[in-house]
């Protein structure tokens, strides 16, 4: 992980989450841009033509269940190291040691990583340890369908409502139900470190509920 600090400084990155409201804008325009993807991203690819930057899983139900999937992707990887039984490692595939500890923000991710209970938090530490000045959520609608305890591990009986896709978590997917508590606690701690560091996050998500980061328009972006 030492070989990627700070050696994207000064650039623009996309963290695209997995949210119905991708299909709300034209994700086309990410082609020449630095993306990082997360979870089952990959089921957009050939629809996209292109793949993203990165890629970032770090729930073992995914990992699991996607590793053939995950592995076949030929971009750069990043996964939590306690997934590691599930999926034999790449070339391409870096490990991450998560923290048990309490909440934190890494500002180098080569030591422990909060996970902060969603994993575009974990790419929010990603993007800043190899310096990148501002960070654009898309897809990251912070909102679901689904309700239930946090972290309940429950198993999709139809089409997904929560994604993207029908068959992102589709009927039989094991999955956990989101803790967004804990998320906004994290993405506070994400925006402060930017802020501190003199770099920003922004969040382009259309229609999301998110209201953590200044929010601004995708097509303005381009």
């Amino acid at each position: 992980m030492s070989l990627l600090r700070n050696t994207q400084r000064g650039k623009r990155c996309f963290i695209i989450g997995n949210g119905p409201s991708l299909r709300d804008i034209d994700l086309g325009r990410l082609k020449n841009e630095v993306t990082f993807g997360m979870n089952r991203i990959y089921l957009l690819f050939p629809e996209l033509g292109f793949s993203t930057t990165y890629f970032v899983s770090i729930n073992d139900l995914v990992i699991q269940q996607c590793a053939g999937d995950i592995r076949a992707l030929t971009i750069p990887k990043f996964l939590a190291w306690r997934s590691h039984p599930y999926i034999q490692p790449t070339p391409d595939m870096s490990f991450l040691y998560t923290t048990y500890t309490g909440p934190k923000f890494s500002r180098n991710v080569g030591g422990r990583v909060w996970e902060g209970a969603t994993v575009t938090y974990v790419a929010l530490q990603l993007a800043f340890h190899m310096g990148f000045e501002e960070v654009i959520l898309i897809g990251v609608d912070h909102n679901f369908v689904s309700s239930g305890a946090p972290n309940q591990t429950i198993t999709s009986a139809g089409d997904d409502p929560n994604h993207f896709a029908p068959n992102y978590f589709g009927k039989g997917f094991k999955w956990q139900l989101p803790d967004l508590h804990t998320s906004e606690i994290a993405y506070r701690m994400a925006r402060s470190a930017y802020e501190q560091a003199g770099r920003r996050v922004l969040d382009a998500t259309r229609g999301g509920k998110l209201t953590v980061f200044p929010k601004v328009d995708y097509d303005s972006l381009f």
